[in-house]
């Protein structure tokens, strides 16, 4: 039977582990070929971020892309940040989204309901087609990380830009 306590003595204790993920955290892609394939590992600041365009964003919103999934995967994520006062314009997605909040304070609101307020830690859900906007509070800016799936080819539908008035509770 394989204990911890084996595998520690077997992999020189925590500082043999330690050493051995430091030693590979300085190797720029690390990529094992086996039988289904090739794992990837792309590094954080490794993809240039980009601008929100104004079509689809209103105020200052940067998107720092995380991943595409190769097909016949069709996920990709991003990690969003909105400044104070910045939000997407009114959108759905074919296939759903979840987002997860990594800072800030920001808000969240579908079709027809209350604007929610939405903190560190939160991951919310936007069923496939449903109508909705996300972004900062006025006061404080907010990074959530998005992931949405692709479905022939589209990840998201945009609409029109939501409103100071409706930004506005």
């Amino acid at each position: 039977m394989i204990t911890r306590r084996r595998m520690l003595v077997a992999t020189g204790g925590f500082a043999g582990l330690a050493a051995a993920g430091a030693a590979a955290a300085q190797t720029p892609t690390v990529a094992t070929q086996e039988t289904r394939g090739t794992m990837q590992i792309t590094r954080g600041g490794s993809q240039p971020s980009r601008k929100g365009p104004a079509e689809y964003f209103t105020g200052t919103v940067r998107v720092d892309p995380l991943f595409q999934a190769p097909e016949p995967a069709r996920a990709s994520a991003g990690s969003v940040t909105f400044e104070p006062g910045a939000r997407t314009a009114w959108h759905t997605h074919p296939l759903g989204q979840h987002l997860i909040i990594t800072s800030g304070l920001g808000w969240v609101q579908r079709e027809g309901g209350p604007i929610e307020e939405v903190r560190p830690g939160d991951v919310v859900w936007f069923p496939p087609g449903l109508e909705h906007w996300h972004g900062a509070t006025p006061t404080l800016a907010m990074t959530h990380i998005a992931i949405q799936e692709a479905l022939d080819g589209k990840t998201v539908d945009w609409m029109e830009k939501v409103s100071d008035e409706q930004y506005r509770r």
